[in-house]
């Protein structure tokens, strides 16, 4: 009679973030971040000093809609192999070198075409670039999860979340400070440049274990690529637990995301500097937020993905109250930096509770179609909930907006306690790591 084996003890917190894949992650996180404020707010900058209407602006801002349906491209990402890159370097790693490639033409392109050149041509490149940032993000969500076990997804995550946060700086607060000083195009060049170094990493970086399937037919090939990972997920959460699975990830950063488009103009009516708002919010925030992803990625390690998940949840919700306490003392620079700090450091908690939970969920034979799928319908409630939330406020004010945003966790709490007992998040993923492990 062969003895059982006994569970693996779940690695330490220096074990966890000490892996190199960790930071492998540093620098994919920050490759990730680079191109989402250059095909944003940044460009923006560039398109107003350019002398580009607001409608036009607002009308190329939608753009950034290819974050929102990566998923229908993930296919091909999880199953198409790249002649010559593919096979030396792997499904993943030729992937995510092809989209660098792409990215840093495209900022070297926008810089050469330039906003008062042929606007038609620059709106296709910024397109180009918008695609390329987020193929970035479905390689690199798939080799996270791929690259290490589910026990040390919130190190790894916390680690992304650096480099993601970072890179938001640079193409942020970094970029804007020197269009101060040197041309627009060679701050793009510049951001280029960052692209391509981080194409080292790339290079060096370990390929991942990934199930090779191969297809009997082009039939064969399409119902695995892209109805496979949909029929999967519902064939492992049948019924009403995969319908309520699917309403829990669209909901549980809700009270997260309802404050994104409304901060700026609260900030604004408080009294508040753009300059005091820019030096608290996005730089003294970033590196709360990124405590707060450490943290994070501390608890999951300690506690595990579901509770983690639940406490984050509810710091998230909760701290929206603290804006209550800014309404109570508007211009209070204090207060303002104490609202920022609180708000940042359960933002990035929840962030990394969040990818770890998430990437709990997804079966690694579709690892970047599910991941894709899970990661956008976490994304929509926010962007539809942003494009009224100034009718909300100007129904119910500021501060009921804030009461309104911190009890609209409550069904997904509900839910959570719900799936609790019909998930089980750690042996479906430790099957699966086992799975793929005897596939390679």
């Amino acid at each position: 009679m062969t003895a059982t084996p006994a569970p693996a003890s779940p690695p330490s917190l220096r074990e966890a973030f000490a892996q190199p894949a960790a930071l492998t992650m540093f620098f994919f996180g920050f490759t990730s971040g680079l191109p989402f404020l250059l095909v944003g707010g940044t460009l923006s900058a560039w398109l107003k000093e350019s002398g580009v209407s607001l409608e036009d602006i607002g009308l190329m801002s939608l753009a950034g809609l290819a974050y929102s349906f990566k998923f229908l491209w993930s296919p091909a990402v999880d199953r198409l192999r790249l002649p010559v890159l593919g096979r030396l370097l792997g499904q993943r790693r030729s992937w995510l070198l092809t989209a660098q490639i792409v990215l840093a033409a495209s900022l070297l392109l926008m810089s050469a075409i330039t906003p008062q050149g042929h606007l038609l041509a620059f709106v296709g490149v910024i397109v180009l670039a918008a695609f390329a940032g987020a193929t970035q993000d479905v390689v690199v969500d798939a080799y996270r999860i791929e690259i290490a076990p589910q026990e040390t997804q919130g190190a790894l995550a916390a680690t992304y979340t650096l480099g993601y946060r970072i890179a938001l700086l640079a193409s942020g607060a970094f970029a804007l400070v020197l269009a101060d000083h040197l041309p627009w195009a060679l701050v793009y060049q510049l951001m280029a440049g960052g692209v391509g170094l981080v194409m080292i990493a790339t290079l060096l970086a370990r390929e991942p274990v990934h199930p090779v399937i191969r297809a009997s037919s082009f039939k064969a090939a399409i119902k695995d690529s892209v109805i496979g990972p949909f029929s999967d997920f519902f064939r492992r959460h049948a019924g009403w637990l995969g319908v309520g699975l699917l309403l829990f990830i669209g909901l549980f950063k809700i009270s997260d995301q309802m404050l994104g488009v409304m901060a700026f103009p609260f900030y604004l009516d408080s009294g508040f500097t753009k300059t005091e708002i820019g030096a608290v919010s996005k730089v003294f925030g970033v590196w709360i937020g990124i405590a707060g992803a450490f943290l994070g990625g501390a608890v999951v390690v300690k506690l595990g993905v579901q509770r983690t998940l639940l406490i984050a949840m509810i710091l998230g919700a909760v701290s929206n109250l603290l804006y209550l306490l800014l309404s109570q003392h508007p211009g209070n620079l204090s207060i303002f930096t104490l609202v920022i700090a609180g708000e940042n450091l359960s933002g990035g908690f929840l962030g990394t509770a969040a990818v770890a939970w998430l990437s709990a969920l997804v079966n690694r034979e579709y690892t970047a179609t599910q991941y894709a799928l899970f990661s956008s319908l976490v994304t929509l409630p926010g962007k539809l909930i942003g494009g009224v939330s100034g009718f909300m406020v100007t129904g119910m004010g500021y501060e009921g907006f804030f009461i309104f945003s911190t009890v609209a966790v409550l069904p997904a709490l509900a839910l959570f306690f719900w799936l609790q007992p019909r998930l089980a998040l750690n042996s479906s993923a430790a099957e699966q790591t086992d799975d793929t492990d005897s596939r390679g």
